[in-house]
């Protein structure tokens, strides 16, 4: 019999997922860039971004018990618009970007580390990278805990930020913005890289117990948990600090901090940040993985990586090429730059998933929806749509020069999927 993937994960374990990505290495790396944007009005740039993050959550919510498969972005896109190129297309960009955002997240990781230990930040962020592979090898539900031993970490970090500036609210003026409201949406282009996350509880719903109910519940309780936090921070840190200190600083949340408590708690925000990246990077690991193995087990890509491993029930060569990937994107040092380009390739596989939620009411109406994003006109679904254009408004506040990489991304799409469509074709009359 082949072997499938293991169902352990059960609400809790997933919730904690969605919860431990999102709040992980963006907020920490990030946030100075964003309120070198927002200026004091950093707490609106987080309600936008957090405003595309729950609409399109919605539509995850939807299409989830729909397609509870690995792969989700490629799923959802295949079957709406009924285009293997596009949907290879979307899930090659999803993939790009959580290549990139890992390797560079594990330099993240590396910069606190030497800073705290000594080292050489290279070697540092490969042995995390090869480290955090054997996790994602040993199976999910050891991953799982790993995830969320560090999840509780990184929530307590934050906590402190808030509980530390709570004698400080309401000195600023929240709503100062240096450079307006282009500033502000800027900055929410920027931030958005912080919500990144909630996305892949979908990727993982092959090995979740009950995906149909568990997936919706798990992701709704992600986004909120995060976006109240995510809020709280956002004012908190440039109450804490100016602005324009915050956003000079490599260690934006730990310098804030400092300025209340001290060196020793810039010590501890910045051990935090370790669990932090750690946990981005092997959540990170275990979703792109489960990509390449869904897009595999759909034939969009080689069939060696949907190869499950008999007695860890993973996805063995898949974790591997994904290792090797991430380890070849280490020497990317330039966090803002690599979160933009993420960002704008989230933006790309956001916008299908919405405009997938539409489609699919008109291709497949009697289809059961265990949960349908409220709010229609007939069949038409309002919510998506304002997704949808939120995420452009998001996307063209971009750097030119980002948007221009995100470009030359989903370009190279196409060549790569006639390439493999060419290969297992020739496989495929060699046989035969």
């Amino acid at each position: 019999m082949t072997p499938k993937l293991q169902r352990s994960v059960g609400l809790f374990g997933l919730s904690m997922y969605g919860i431990g990505i999102i709040l992980g290495a963006g907020i920490y790396a990030i946030v100075g860039k964003a309120a070198g944007q927002a200026g004091n009005s950093l707490w609106l740039s987080f309600l936008i971004a957090a405003l595309a993050s729950v609409l399109t959550g919605l539509s995850y919510m939807e299409l989830i018990p729909m397609f509870p498969k690995s792969a989700a972005e490629y799923v959802y896109v295949k079957n709406s618009l009924g285009s293997k190129l596009l949907a290879f297309t979307v899930g090659w960009v999803v993939l790009v970007a959580g290549v990139v955002s890992a390797s560079t997240v594990a330099i993240g990781f590396a910069n606190y580390f030497t800073e705290l230990f000594g080292g050489t930040i290279v070697l540092v962020a490969i042995s995390l990278v090869i480290v955090l592979s054997a996790v994602n090898f040993v199976g999910i539900s050891h991953s799982t805990k790993v995830n969320i031993i560090f999840s509780l970490i990184e929530v307590f970090g934050l906590l402190i930020v808030i509980v530390a500036a709570l004698p400080r609210l309401g000195t600023v003026n929240l709503l100062e913005m240096p450079m307006g409201l282009a500033g502000v949406f800027s900055g929410s282009a920027l931030i958005f890289f912080a919500f990144i996350g909630f996305e892949d509880i979908a990727n993982i719903a092959e090995e979740t117990k009950a995906p149909e109910k568990t997936g919706p519940r798990a992701l709704l309780l992600a986004i909120i948990v995060t976006t109240t936090i995510y809020l709280l921070v956002g004012i908190s840190v440039v109450s804490l600090a100016p602005y324009e200190q915050i956003a000079a600083s490599s260690a934006p949340l730990a310098f804030a901090i400092s300025q209340t408590l001290g060196p020793s708690a810039f010590t501890l925000l910045s051990a935090v940040a370790l669990f932090a990246t750690a946990n981005t990077v092997l959540i990170l690991l275990i979703v792109e993985s489960r990509m390449m193995y869904g897009m595999s087990n759909d034939g969009a890509l080689p069939k060696p990586l949907s190869r499950l491993h008999k007695g860890r029930r993973t996805p063995w060569i898949a974790i591997i090429v994904v290792m090797i990937c991430t380890l070849l994107f280490v020497l990317f040092e330039d966090i803002e730059v690599v979160a933009s380009l993420a960002d704008f390739c989230i933006f790309v596989a956001y916008g299908f998933v919405n405009l997938s939620v539409i489609i699919l009411r008109f291709k497949q109406p009697e289809t059961k929806r265990r949960f349908k994003v409220p709010l229609s006109i007939g069949k038409f679904p309002l919510l998506p749509l304002l997704g949808l254009i939120i995420i452009v408004l998001l996307a063209v506040n971009l750097q030119p020069i980002i948007i221009l990489l995100g470009v030359i991304i989903i370009l190279t799409a196409a060549p790569v999927y006639y390439l493999l469509r060419r290969t297992f074709k020739s496989q495929t009359e060699h046989k035969t």
